[in-house]
């Protein structure tokens, strides 16, 4: 569904990512995990054409994209929702969600996308900016979903969560998968999550891939030595 291969991201003259090589298959969803300055944002921004690639090709279905400016890899199917939720805080729930049907040509937000979360159809007058970090990030994967992507990258979803919504969070994503049959990939810091959620684990460290390994077989306690500081 989405391949990587050999990326390289640089910021000016001082490389990121030093050729990555990453698969993801459909209906997968990979959590990739690390320490905070270790690449997990730069990967999600890449991928999206919010900074450029050095070298290297991402491709998804087989097409393409790293040429693509952003607007047009949503196009395609891929959706991002970024570290801190970046929902538009002044407009109201009903319309952050209907900022992502632009990519879809659909004027109403779908029934299905309220029924991953009833909160936001009780909430849907109310501004983005009155929600709770829960709630927003909801919202922003709510607005995510309205492009109707075949592939949701998300970065650091659980980021100042609490530890019930975020247990919560993890069951929505995998019936996104199972109802809407995407792939999903998502940054993380927190294993708990990322072994409740994922079917593969990656660790990143400085800018490479070091871990790759299934779901059924991971070592959490060696991963955790590579998310302490």
């Amino acid at each position: 569904m989405l391949a990587i291969s050999d990326l390289h991201v640089a910021y000016g003259q001082s490389e990121v990512l030093h050729g990555l090589n990453v698969a993801v298959a459909p209906n997968e969803i990979v959590a990739i995990m690390g320490r905070n300055g270790m690449g997990k944002t730069t990967l999600m921004k890449s991928l999206m054409g919010i900074i450029p690639t050095k070298s290297g090709s991402v491709s998804m279905e087989g097409a393409e994209l790293s040429t693509l400016k952003s607007y047009e890899r949503v196009a395609k199917g891929l959706a991002y929702v970024p570290q801190g939720r970046m929902i538009f805080s002044s407009m109201t729930v009903k319309e952050n969600i209907e900022t992502g049907l632009v990519a879809s040509g659909e004027r109403d937000v779908p029934g299905d996308i309220y029924e991953l979360f009833p909160v936001l159809l009780e909430m849907k007058g109310r501004r983005g900016g009155n929600l709770s970090g829960g709630q927003q990030q909801q919202l922003a994967i709510a607005r995510a979903l309205a492009t109707k992507p075949k592939v949701l990258l998300l970065d650091e979803p659980t980021e100042g969560i609490q530890p019930s919504i975020i247990k919560e969070m993890a069951r929505t994503l995998k019936q996104i998968r199972d109802t809407r049959g995407l792939s999903i990939i998502v940054s993380e810091q927190v294993l708990s999550f990322a072994l409740d959620v994922a079917d593969r684990v990656l660790v990143i460290e400085n800018g490479e891939i070091v871990r790759d390994d299934p779901r059924d077989v991971v070592d959490a306690e060696q991963i955790s030595k590579y998310l302490s500081v």
